[in-house]
């Protein structure tokens, strides 16, 4: 049986833009429903919200048939977590406040099996197909794409080492963190914060490194895709079901 392959990560190699939505509601029913919107990748988030392993298991199983591709974000980067996501079939992981080359380095390793890694051993995961894909340790690197978020000062002045680290396939900045960071905390569309943003992009260009970024703003989803970022979250499940139920209360309210 052969290796699933990851469509995002061949996409991101290519230099396409890649338009996603980050999924918090911990719902296999709603991603499987916007797996078929026509997105190109949805975040499974574990970070701020309340997903564990088995939930994860089941959004993935109900993402198998959609356009879209998960990127699974685990609460850390942590070895024991990264190795849990991947053996129930996360192909791309989005590791969170990295913030030089070492914990690049770090999360790179633990997503690769020894001798170029410390990812743990098992042939019979789900990952493998349950044991039928018998090449699977010697080729699960080929579909597994590592991105690292940039979400701090420190993390932007530290852009290039981290980019530069082998088997990085893309640095996503993180506007809320980084918004804080800066000292505006909640105000992601501050000028400074912007020009860091900017800044990041730009950083990342030069070394050949797709960028990534969310905003719920379509406003500055254009701009940032204008800027160039590659692969950007134009919104959020959580946000999608707030407004229109919001508008829709707000319809018929007295």
């Amino acid at each position: 049986m052969e290796l699933v392959k990851n469509n995002f990560k061949r996409g991101l190699a290519r230099g396409e833009l890649q338009i996603g939505l980050w999924c918090s509601l911990c719902s296999n029913i709603a991603v499987e429903l916007l797996g078929h919107s026509g997105f190109d990748w949805l975040v499974l988030d574990t970070e701020h919200s309340p997903n564990e392993v088995p939930d994860i298991l089941a959004q993935l199983q109900a993402m198998g048939t959609g356009t879209a591709s998960a990127v699974v974000r685990p609460a850390w980067n942590d070895t024991v977590l990264i190795k849990r996501y991947l053996d129930i079939g996360s192909q791309t992981v989005l590791l969170p406040y990295v913030q030089n080359a070492e914990e690049a380095a770090r999360a790179v390793a633990a997503t690769r099996y020894p001798p170029r890694g410390v990812r743990g051993v098992t042939g019979s995961g789900r990952a493998a197909r349950y044991g039928r894909v018998g090449d699977y340790l010697n080729r699960a690197d080929e579909e597994i794409c590592v991105l690292v978020q940039a979400e701090t000062r420190t993390a932007l002045d530290n852009i290039e080492a981290i980019a530069g680290v082998e088997g990085v396939d893309g640095v996503f900045i993180g506007p809320s963190d980084m918004a804080a960071s800066l000292g505006h905390i909640g105000q992601p569309g501050h000028p400074v914060v912007q020009a860091a943003l900017k800044e990041a992009v730009d950083r990342l260009k030069k070394v050949g490194k797709p960028a990534g970024i969310l905003t719920a703003n379509e406003d500055e989803a254009r701009r940032y895709v204008d800027w160039g970022y590659l692969f950007v979250a134009v919104g959020s499940d959580i946000g999608l079901l707030t407004k229109n139920a919001d508008a829709l209360a707000t319809k018929f309210r007295r």
